[in-house]
């Protein structure tokens, strides 16, 4: 394929990341910069300062337009916020052509034919993602096109969000000069970064532990089984901390990133108070209980919105744990500890990725990358690969009707 430039904006409760990158093929593709700048005007991934949301998102663009000598004009966006729900639903349509062959248009009618349901008011389809389709009962059919068949089954992975949501995150945007070319579920994002095929495809939940939200993502048989989105992640955790050891946040923050520690291996108890600038200390033990306690807590949420009580045989590859509150030391053995399922920390490892490419080699970052793969990939079922074989034409009307509207 030809070389094409294309860029990302992960909107955070913490940081506006945006990249920008050409992408020559999926395996190759260059980082040319990356602008990552602190979030103002969002609470748990949901805009509620239109002003300062636009001003974070603008420094974002203008820090990587600097790096990166491109002038972004259209940028792929990440959507989170406990708005999002999702559910999986089956279509099924008749092929009743005297050949019985499957052809592009009876996939747009089986998988329209999927989102027939019942929305509460506000809310629309974000994606419709094909999980597999079934021919004349033959399951686990992943092309029928060119196939033979009197009746095709699709099950599809349908996410939905608020209008007024996805309207606000894209007039923050557009407002900054940048036209929103897709918009994606960030938990979606991460796993295509932090996970391997192998996950992927045995059984995995992913849990995006960023500052708003907590971003939840189970894949099976090589694609999407279950998303949710849990209103509790790091900020949480550094409120807690600052409430319960009589902390300004920021140096409640600060002593989080910089002393926190859940491992079993600590030895708290013979730990000396720790402290930071203008004359703060705290207590060791004090500071490593409150975090252990936030995260316990909130691994048994993560279980909470499992489709089913029986997680081990769902996932048998464990949890991969991604976005910066995975960056505390020891979270993964505390998950292990807790969940009793093999739990390793995910970062973006994709080796088709260089240029600038240093900083984003921690799990903070797992979304911003994740929304370039996407692009890139091509893959089934994914909104970018929707558009151009013209099988999600509804949902592309919705967006359009949103930026313009």
């Amino acid at each position: 394929m030809a070389k094409k430039i294309v860029s990302a904006i992960d909107v955070g409760t913490t940081k506006i990341a945006t990249i920008v990158a050409s992408v020559k093929s999926e395996n190759d593709i260059e980082v040319l910069g990356v602008g990552v700048v602190p979030s103002h005007g969002l609470h748990k991934g949901v805009v509620v300062n239109m002003d300062e949301a636009k001003a974070s998102i603008a420094d974002s663009i203008k820090e990587a337009q600097r790096i990166s000598g491109v002038r972004l004009e259209s940028a792929c966006v990440g959507v989170t916020g406990r708005h999002v729900s999702s559910l999986n639903n089956r279509g099924v349509v008749a092929i009743p052509r005297d050949d019985r062959l499957v052809r592009p248009k009876d996939l747009k009618r089986v998988l329209s034919a999927a989102q027939v349901i019942s929305l509460p008011q506000g809310k629309k389809v974000l994606h419709a993602i094909p999980r597999y389709y079934t021919l004349d009962g033959q399951e686990r059919v992943t092309q029928p096109v060119g196939m033979h068949g009197t009746r095709l089954d699709v099950e599809t992975h349908i996410i939905t969000a608020s209008v007024s949501s996805v309207q606000n995150l894209v007039k923050c945007v557009r407002a900054v000069g940048v036209d929103v070319e897709d918009l994606i579920l960030e938990p979606l994002a991460s796993g295509e970064a932090a996970l391997t095929a192998e996950e992927r495809e045995v059984g995995v939940i992913m849990a995006d532990v960023g500052g708003g939200t907590t971003d939840i993502a189970v894949f099976r048989d090589g694609n999407i089984y279950h998303t949710s989105i849990i209103p509790v992640a790091g900020y949480q955790v550094t409120s807690d901390i600052s409430i319960g050891l009589g902390l300004p946040f920021s140096v409640a923050e600060k002593m989080k990133k910089s002393y926190g520690n859940v491992s079993s291996q600590v030895n708290i108890d013979k730990a000396p108070d720790v402290g930071v600038e203008n004359g703060h200390s705290a207590s060791y033990r004090d500071l490593c209980d409150i975090i252990r306690s936030r995260m316990e807590e909130l691994f048994e949420l993560i279980l909470l919105e499992m489709p089913t009580t029986d997680y081990r045989s769902l996932a048998p590859c464990g949890m991969v744990l991604t976005g910066g509150t995975a960056n505390l030391a020891g979270l993964d053995e505390l998950g292990r500890s807790v969940l009793k399922i093999p739990v390793r920390k995910g970062q973006p490892f994709d080796t088709s990725l260089y240029g600038i490419t240093d900083v984003l080699r921690d799990s903070a970052y797992a979304t911003t990358v994740g929304l370039i793969l996407w692009q890139a990939r091509n893959k089934e079922g994914s909104m970018w690969q929707a558009r151009k074989a013209g099988i999600l034409g509804g949902f592309v009307s919705f967006v359009r009707r949103l930026f313009h509207g």
